[in-house]
């Protein structure tokens, strides 16, 4: 098998591509896939390093250490500092997310082709398409689904009479072990470690782990390879080089480090690192009068879809107690007493989709990137909104207490407690927020306000692509990575058709 280890290198060593993709994740494991496919002599380059579930037991300890960038604690600088975890192994975040795989609303890929300049962007169908038969994605099955999401859509659908839908995963013999966010044991989750990186390697396409590129080597405006240093398996650098020359350098490292890569080289485009979005959240937990025992179901298995359209999504998400314990309030004996509940506690991730933004740049001459955010009056209150409308599904379930991750009311003991939360005023700092889905730095469109052109190629530069969120104009509303696999699809085959 093809698949090479950077820290075992013990001299500079320099090879030749057709393509050099730098990322592993829904956009570099599907450009390098397609690539390879066409015969085109693919190098992928991987920071982190190659585990599936002969490796993974779903220790939370394991994944923080090995699989997440900075143990889980990549943080945005602003009002307020927002923790967004972020992969950093072979798959990127599809080895660490929980397999949610949703095609993106109609009226956002419409407006990305209508105001952008997105071309084609309604007309993803097809590739949309094909990701879903290869990834087996299909909406999560009576066998998996366990009592706490049925107990919960029961209430949404006809106590509330809100939309809501069981979510899409790319799974194909999941055990519902409830580790998904911290690798999949038996690999049931079709993440790019175990779908398209080895349908890439089987193409002949190449990958090197533990190597991270350091700067993007340019003539004049024309990309011709890449210069990467050798890493120890705990990511310091060895002092060895790898250098790969290739006619196509394809940037799949996510929308923080991609534009922070882009501008450490040398590429300049007054949006490149603008425009960031990404997605705030919070977890709201409830606690209720019998045993629902979530860890024996999918985790992220129902969403409340009645909100999509003002811009928030309510999903499941049941995490280990050693995660969840820091959702839940208090102190002392009140505390380990809400602990000792835990068998009897759901949780449910409230997204929205921001109409606040930020920026990144590269920290000196390096290409480590610095994030920029500020959460915005506007999207405070649509995060509070749907905490709100979190802790009112859980009370039409029959929940008895609701952790909503406010400060001001953080325990909510009955429905007219709701709207005493809406009415308070809430500062960014009183609320538990992180972020899932970073994009929009390097979007895609029409030239005098898009970084990329619409087959994801950087204006202005030849033989240099962008293959992962960075590409999105605005925010995409909903999970994103099924998105990135069919646009950097649909882009990859038109890289094909015209060699580069």
């Amino acid at each position: 098998m093809p698949v090479f280890d950077g820290s075992t290198l013990r001299r500079h060593h320099r090879t030749t591509a057709d393509a050099v993709v730098i990322g592993t994740g829904a956009g570099g494991a599907v450009a390098a896939a397609e690539l390879a496919a066409a015969g085109w002599n693919v190098v992928m380059l991987e920071e982190g390093g190659y585990f599936t579930g002969q490796h993974l037991s779903g220790s939370v300890g394991f994944a923080f250490s090995h699989l997440y960038r900075d143990g889980g604690l990549v943080t945005t600088i602003g009002r307020p500092p927002i923790i967004v975890p972020l992969g950093r192994c072979v798959g990127g975040t599809t080895t660490i997310n929980s397999g949610t795989c949703y095609r993106s609303p109609d009226f956002v890929l419409q407006q990305w082709e209508r105001d952008f300049g997105l071309e084609g962007a309604t007309d993803l169908a097809e590739h949309y398409a094909a990701i879903e038969r290869d990834l087996h994605i299909k909406p999560v099955p009576d066998t998996l689904y366990g009592p706490a999401n049925g107990r919960i859509q029961e209430a949404v659908e006809r106590v509330l009479g809100w939309r809501g839908s069981r979510i899409p995963r790319n799974e194909d013999g999941c055990l519902a072990t409830g580790r998904c966010a911290f690798g999949c044991p038996s690999d049931g989750k079709l993440a790019m470690n175990v779908s398209k990186v080895p349908e890439a390697i089987a193409s002949g396409a190449t990958l090197w782990v533990h190597t991270r590129v350091r700067r993007i080597l340019l003539d004049r405006k024309r990309a011709v390879g890449v210069v990467a240093d050798a890493l120890t398996p705990e990511g310091r650098s060895t002092g060895v080089q790898l250098d790969v020359t290739a006619a196509l350098v394809v940037v799949a490292a996510g929308a923080f480090h991609s534009p922070a890569l882009l501008l450490a080289s040398g590429v300049r485009h007054p949006w490149l690192g603008r425009n960031l979005h990404l997605h705030p959240a919070t977890r709201v937990v409830a606690v209720f009068p019998e045993p629902i025992r979530g860890w024996r179901e999918v985790p992220q298995a129902y969403n409340i879809d009645e909100f999509i359209p003002q811009g928030v999504f309510i999903q499941g998400q049941f995490v280990p107690p050693e995660v969840q314990a820091a959702a839940v309030p208090g102190f002392g004996h009140t505390y380990v007493e809400r602990m000792r509940a835990f068998e009897r506690m759901a949780s449910f991730g409230a997204l929205i989709s921001d109409e606040s933004s930020g920026r990144v740049w590269s920290l000196g001459t390096s290409a480590r990137p610095v994030a920029w955010y500020r959460l915005g009056r506007r999207d405070l209150r649509k995060l509070v909104f749907a905490i709100a409308r979190t802790a009112e599904a859980f009370f039409a379930a029959g929940a008895v207490e609701v952790y909503s991750g406010v400060g001001a009311l953080p325990v909510l003991r009955h429905r007219g407690e709701i709207a005493q939360l809406e009415s308070a005023r809430v500062r960014p700092s009183q609320l538990d927020i992180m972020a899932f889905h970073p994009m929009g730095t390097a979007r895609s469109g029409s030239a005098h306000f898009s970084v990329c052109d619409p087959w994801g190629r950087v204006h202005g530069y030849r033989g240099l692509a962008v293959a992962d969120a960075s590409l999105f104009p605005t925010s995409n509303r909903i999970n994103p990575q099924l998105t990135i696999m069919a646009l950097v699809r649909r882009n990859a085959r038109e890289w094909i058709a015209r060699g580069g």
